[in-house]
């Protein structure tokens, strides 16, 4: 009798072990792929501004639709010159992700 309520103790443990480590691997992912939403809407903005990349809309209008095509929400985009600043959100069970990138030709020193 005490053998089956160790084990299933050491069941119960392993089980919530497992899933809280299911939830931080999740969060982990959506953290790297909101980090690569952020980088290819910077780059989109700043190929927009710098007319690498031909288009008629605003260039925080191209970043947002690359965000978006990546499950993640252009939440800031400022343009000075050719250099573009997103930030990009997006939600893992009721966390939200954060993410800023800037794109653009690089610093002078």
């Amino acid at each position: 009798m005490a053998g089956t309520a160790l084990a299933a103790g050491v069941l119960t443990v392993a089980a919530t072990l497992s899933l809280g480590l299911a939830a931080v691997g999740g969060a982990a992912v959506t953290a790297q792929r909101t980090a690569g939403a952020a980088d290819a809407a910077a780059l989109a903005a700043a190929d927009a501004a710098s007319g690498a990349v031909a288009s008629d809309d605003d260039p925080c209008v191209l970043a947002a639709r690359v965000a978006a095509a990546s499950d993640a929400r252009l939440s800031a985009c400022r343009i000075d010159a050719l250099t573009a600043t997103v930030e990009v959100r997006s939600a893992y069970s009721g966390l939200v992700a954060v993410s800023r990138a800037r794109a653009g030709p690089p610093e002078r020193t």
